[in-house]
């Protein structure tokens, strides 16, 4: 109205740093992508389960892209920025220059990658030890956890070791990068260091498997200043980064999350009023959100399909009808699903989708991709199934883990659901139809971008706290019920998929015996 004071919108940044490419949002108060940004990053594969990356690379990544979404906004509308990113180790000398994490000594390759299974034999040691510090990851250690990439690079790169001024996890290294204060976010050391909130470091654990160096020096190589997520972090963004970035010097930097939990974080707090679901009214506890990313999902999809020898005949027909290969996939199934359910057409076809091991709730990195059916079918017909049964797999994977979690003495309810495979549809449906549970869905696809810039506006101090925020800037999109008349087809695969996982140790054990 003519007279009326208008209150000037404020915006909020969030840098997520995923496996392959760096991205960028400018988001608003009210949780609304303003404008997006994408750049890739280099990954290298010097031998088999060895991948590593650049921390000079990944910054000037994040730099390129958060320029461009601030490009014409006017800076004093700017107040916060928050990082996320994989769990990454970074390794830096006392100066903070990169330091190799190679046999070949290429110190610009400074990353070991959260998928890299180069420590399998420390983790094995580490998970002997039964040290109770492990009853915190759930009673065994991932070998892409922390601690035994610590001890590879101990054992088998000595000179890097004795020249290492500090280890950061790469969500702490941004924010290390963006202030000049080495303060780690308290959910990276408890969920790959095994730091614990009331206990902080464990001086035996690390004495006990030989990594006692660390606790010589206080744990200062590793982390002494601990900070809650979206804790404001130093003195905000130095005038380095700020040039560095296109930002202003001084707006506040969060400390920072894992990739996977800014996705929870931008959409696990939604309001949910009005959408008569069974997690209204009840503690937040009673919702898991699933962040359907490159490492829970896509890699193991677009594994098995562009394997297939009728890959080249899909992608020709795809872009001739000027679809995704997951749309034309799913519109192939509907053709020659008949009278039946899609779903039902994988009666006699199942996967067990860990082709690169089992993180929950197994922690077995031995495990190995399997697909029980096969026939001598090579078109399009079968790829498209294999396709509906990894899905399936993927959505199996995840009732698998909602019910170690249940036995544990959670009670879920209500799934959300974030990331690029919540845009596909039969994902969505097979997820809700086979844990039997509603699925929400953000009404922004970019979550993990909206939980990054939620550390921000945090970190800014305009919301009181990070439950107020996630509720004003989390936003959801549609719901997805699950099909009950479909239950007891869904309750045979999962008895099929318990079974695979039993039948692959039977067979490794066999062979073990040789």
């Amino acid at each position: 109205m003519p007279g009326e004071k208008q209150t000037a919108v404020t915006y909020y940044v969030g840098v997520d740093v995923g496996s392959a490419s760096v991205r960028a949002a400018l988001v608003d108060s009210f949780g609304t992508v303003v404008a997006h940004a994408e750049k890739p990053i280099q990954v290298w594969e010097p031998q088999p389960d060895h991948y590593e990356q650049s921390s000079a690379d990944i910054w000037a990544a994040c730099c390129s892209v958060t320029k461009e979404v601030v490009r014409g906004v006017d800076a004093s509308q700017i107040r916060g920025l928050g990082f996320d990113a994989t769990c990454s180790l970074v390794v830096v000398d006392e100066q903070f220059q990169p330091l190799a994490v190679n046999s070949e000594g290429q110190n610009h390759r400074n990353v070991i990658m959260w998928m890299d299974h180069r420590a399998v034999s420390q983790v094995q040691r580490i998970n002997a030890t039964q040290h109770r510090v492990l009853n915190y990851v759930g009673g065994a250690m991932s070998v892409e956890m922390q601690p035994p990439k610590l001890l590879w690079i101990k054992e088998n790169l000595p000179e890097s070791w004795e020249k290492v001024g500090y280890f950061f996890d790469l969500p702490d290294f941004l924010s290390w990068k963006a202030t000049g204060v080495t303060a780690r976010s308290l959910c990276t050391v408890v969920c790959k260091w095994t730091y614990t909130s009331d206990r902080g470091w464990d001086d035996s654990f690390w004495n006990m498997i030989g990594l006692e160096d660390l606790v010589m020096d206080k744990y200062e190589k590793i982390g002494n200043h601990v900070l809650s997520p979206g804790e404001a972090v130093g003195k905000g963004l130095t005038p380095e980064a700020a040039e560095d970035l296109g930002l202003p010097k001084g707006i506040a930097v969060a400390a920072s999350l894992i990739d996977a939990h800014a996705g929870g974080l931008g959409v696990i707090g939604a309001d949910v009023k009005g959408h008569n679901l069974p997690c209204e009214n009840q503690p937040i506890t009673s919702r898991v959100a699933m962040i359907c990313g490159t490492s829970s999902c896509h890699m193991g999809i677009d594994h098995v399909v562009q394997g297939h020898v009728a890959f080249p005949e899909l992608e020709a027909k795809a872009a001739a009808s000027a679809h995704s290969i997951y749309t034309y996939l799913n519109s192939h199934l509907d053709l020659i699903k008949k009278s039946l359910p899609v779903g039902f057409l994988t009666v006699d076809l199942h996967v067990w989708p860990d082709f690169h091991g089992n993180r929950s709730p197994l922690t077995d990195l031995t495990l190995k991709g399997m697909v029980v059916g096969l026939t001598l079918s090579r078109g399009l017909d079968e790829l498209a199934l294999i396709y509906l049964a990894t899905i399936q797999a993927i959505a199996l994977g995840t009732r698998h883990i909602l019910e170690a979690m249940q036995a544990a003495g959670h009670e879920i309810s209500t799934l959300f659901l974030c990331g690029g495979l919540s845009k596909n549809p039969l994902f969505v449906q097979m997820h809700a139809d086979i844990t039997g549970k509603p699925v929400v869905l953000s009404k922004e696809v970019e979550s993990v971008l909206v939980g990054a810039a939620i550390l921000g506006a945090c970190a800014s101090g305009d919301f009181a706290s990070i439950q107020e925020a996630m509720a004003k800037m989390g936003k959801i999109g549609r719901v997805v019920q699950p099909n009950h008349e479909h239950k007891r087809f869904y309750d045979k695969k999962y008895e099929v998929f318990l079974k695979l996982v039993e039948h692959q140790r039977e067979y490794r054990s066999i062979m073990n015996s040789l």
